[in-house]
């Protein structure tokens, strides 16, 4: 059987080639090249996928004795990931990158090179499991280790897609991994895991939207939530929901960004109380280890990564939507996020998140 494994350069997929490679697969690590500094105007790129995570991608496969390929993706990752993420920014909404390179790029381009190649498979180091039912159908669990469970970012998986994945990190913890690579004498035992977003490695947003989008965006009015003028804000561009800190307003009580009008150029603060909804509307909802249900259904969710799951009640939509009513109000409920369902350790499915009520 043969493996082709999504390298990135860090410890997880080191391992998860390392331990595909035990278990006797022929394996060959594959490293998507998403970024060209000069194009990007990244002066000093050390985020995920920058040229240096490449070459450690590459040495890695050196001391296991295997290919690697490296896969230009560059052109795709403009179009596909950092266009719509500038376009969503600046309708308001806060998307999440990964998710849709997961979506198109990962799982979609990579494996179909991968297929078309003549593996078997395609492997990753993301920390969730595989299944399949008595009835056949591919079903996508949680990490064994559910403080570092991935599952909420794999909800866009298919049925074709899921029967030719593996993760072979899904019944470790992150410990243990770090500790095979360790006893293994990898490069990348002791190496970091990113957190930024790789094509924003310094988490400037809003300098990096006025460049790429080629226009600034200006300063507007702060409201409350009567309406009622404030004082002025940096560029709408620069809040988001939630947000309390670095707001330049001095307010008698806490107030939070709790709206954004990107066509009036308005940002609205108001009281924590105004950030609670208890019912949210998804687009794009894909129905993952389960058929899509002809009732409403309990489950469990979470509107962001790593996120505590809460109770709730779905009902499916016609147009691959879902309505979804808490048990209890939930804070800072983004549009353009995701949403997960569970039911137990099951991930039923996700969709994106478009807009919330408080009833």
């Amino acid at each position: 059987m043969r493996a082709a494994i999504a390298m990135s350069g860090g410890v997880d997929s080191s391992v998860a080639a390392l331990l595909l490679q035990r278990a006797g697969w022929d394996c060959t690590g594959v490293t998507m090249r998403l970024l060209r500094g000069s194009e990007l105007a990244l002066p000093s790129h050390k985020s995920c996928c920058s040229p240096e995570d490449a070459e450690d991608a590459a040495y890695i496969c050196y001391q296991l004795g295997i290919p690697h390929e490296l896969l230009d993706l560059s052109g795709l990752f403009q179009t596909a990931v950092i266009q719509p993420f500038a376009d969503e920014y600046a309708r308001g909404r806060t998307p999440n990158p990964c998710i849709e390179c997961n979506r198109r790029l990962k799982f979609d381009a990579l494996l179909d090179w991968a297929l078309r190649e003549g593996y078997d498979a395609l492997a990753t180091g993301h920390y969730a499991r595989v299944t399949r039912s008595a009835s056949g159908r591919w079903q996508l669990l949680k990490a064994l280790d559910e403080s570092k469970d991935q599952s909420y970012v794999l909800a866009m998986l298919t049925q074709r897609q899921l029967s030719r994945l593996c993760f072979p990190l899904g019944e470790l913890r992150k410990s243990e991994a770090r500790l095979l690579a360790e006893e293994s004498g990898l490069v990348t035992a002791r190496k970091r895991d990113s957190q930024d977003i790789c094509f924003i490695p310094d988490g400037d947003y809003a300098a990096f939207l006025e460049r790429w989008r080629g226009e600034p965006f200006p300063p507007g009015d702060l409201l409350d939530t009567e309406g009622r003028l404030l004082g002025r804000h940096r560029g709408a561009i620069r809040y988001t929901l939630g947000q309390r800190r670095g707001l330049g307003l001095a307010a008698g009580e806490r107030v939070y960004v709790t709206g954004k009008d990107m066509a009036k150029n308005t940002v609205t603060l108001g009281p924590e109380s105004a950030l609670y909804s208890r019912t949210l509307l998804a687009s794009r909802f894909n129905w993952l280890s389960i058929p899509e249900p002809g009732r409403p259904l309990r489950v469990t969710a979470c509107t962001r990564c790593h996120q505590r799951e809460r109770a709730a009640t779905v009902t499916p939509l016609s147009g691959s939507r879902i309505r979804l009513v808490f048990d209890e109000p939930q804070r800072a409920v983004t549009p353009g996020q995701s949403v997960a369902l569970y039911d137990g350790e099951l991930l039923l499915g996700g969709g994106t998140i478009e807009s919330t009520e408080t009833q």
